[in-house]
């Protein structure tokens, strides 16, 4: 048996972050999954899948320190009645704007929030529930306190950051468990390979740093890194990795193209990478997301499927793959685009409906996919 209900699982974007323009995003919303997410499910079913990523909007449920859990309702309904699995993130890059990020009081605030929200799914499901705490731990201190890009738009803090979302986490875990000791656990980050540029051995330490930067939380929320934060290995239960055809660079920032062809010959195999965390770590892994966007959904799709069959083959226990986008998602920054990136396109339909449209090329791959990774 499989550590989830099923090997492949569908992202639904749930990010609920201020944006470079001082927009709060609420990406459930946009793309009409608060609204169709019984559709969405039994479009899923459809296709093999039986368990799905979901965020829980922490500024949406929690004002004036009342906890508001009836926008989770639709979603745990449509799960009962077509037998989905959720793993719930309970902060994708957004908080309440009424508290002060590095406060003692963030973090008691986050886990009173996590023990209601486990006491709320525990409450309408008997099943071993699955959380992300905080999505994407390592990404959200840079992005949110390094190099300024998205809320609070610091720079230059971003370990502090990473300290304080780890303290976090910790008391997360902490009040879930006291309310259901089943609970497990998916710390999810972006798996990364960055090298050194050509000709410049003087930046090969610069590049393995930053190589080195995507263990951190982990190793944190383990007890390896900054044992004072109160980490320990009970903690860094199910490793997330998220991998996109980006994720790859050579110091400080030049991509890697993966569609190129022939590639370069410095890009690292997935299946290796997959080892390597799981030889670090020794800890289940799940591919949390991927996808691509346009033309070359269907040929990304094949790659990975087969480079994590490869790593399977090899005994690194990949327990699952997410596509994430499973719809398509517009912009975080431009609403008006739409990246095309979903197995299901959307578009206007009558009224406001967004329509769900298949990218036909894309279930296909998918089809050939799971038979290789048998949903």
């Amino acid at each position: 048996m499989g550590l989830f209900r099923s090997f492949w699982l569908g992202g639904f974007e749930s990010a609920h972050h201020i944006n470079q323009r001082g927009v709060r995003l609420d990406l459930v919303s946009a793309t009409q999954h608060d609204v169709l997410v019984d559709e969405d499910y039994a479009r899923l079913r459809r296709h093999g899948f039986r368990t799905v990523r979901e965020g829980m909007r922490w500024p949406l449920i929690d004002r004036q320190r009342r906890l508001d859990f009836s926008s989770v309702e639709p979603m745990l309904a449509a799960a009962e009645r077509h037998g989905i699995e959720i793993i719930w993130s309970l902060c994708h890059y957004g908080w309440p704007e009424d508290l002060d990020h590095y406060s003692a009081a963030f973090v008691g605030r986050f886990a009173r929030y996590a023990a209601a929200a486990a006491r709320f799914i525990a409450d309408r499901s008997d099943a071993v529930p699955f959380y992300t705490p905080i999505n994407e731990i390592s990404f959200f201190a840079w992005a949110a306190a390094e190099v300024g890009y998205i809320h609070p738009r610091e720079r230059e803090r971003g370990a502090r950051l990473k300290a304080q979302l780890v303290r976090a986490a910790i008391a997360a875990m902490e009040a879930i468990w006291e309310v259901d000791p089943r609970a497990r656990m998916v710390h999810v980050d972006p798996l990364i390979h960055v090298v050194t540029p050509a000709g410049r051995p003087d930046l090969a330490r610069a590049a393995a740093d930053q190589r080195a930067s995507q263990f951190d939380a982990w190793d944190m929320l383990a007890g390896g890194l900054q044992p004072e934060l109160g980490g320990h290995p009970r903690y860094l239960d199910i490793i997330g990795l998220n991998y996109y055809h980006a994720n790859q660079w050579e110091y400080p920032d030049q991509r890697l193209r993966w569609e190129d062809d022939p590639r370069d010959p410095r890009w690292m195999s997935l299946h290796l990478l997959l080892r390597e965390v799981y030889h670090r770590y020794g800890r289940p892994l799940l591919i949390s997301e991927t996808s691509h966007f346009g033309a070359g959904r269907s040929r990304w799709l094949c790659e990975v499927a087969g480079e994590v069959h490869r790593a399977r083959e090899s005994g690194v226990p990949v327990e699952g793959l997410c596509i994430y986008p499973v719809i398509d998602r517009p912009d975080w920054d431009d609403p008006e685009h739409w990246h095309h990136s979903g197995l299901w396109d959307l578009r206007p339909g009558s009224g406001d409906r967004l329509e769900r449209v298949a990218c036909e090329e894309y279930l296909e791959a998918l089809g050939q996919a799971q038979a290789l990774l048998p949903a």
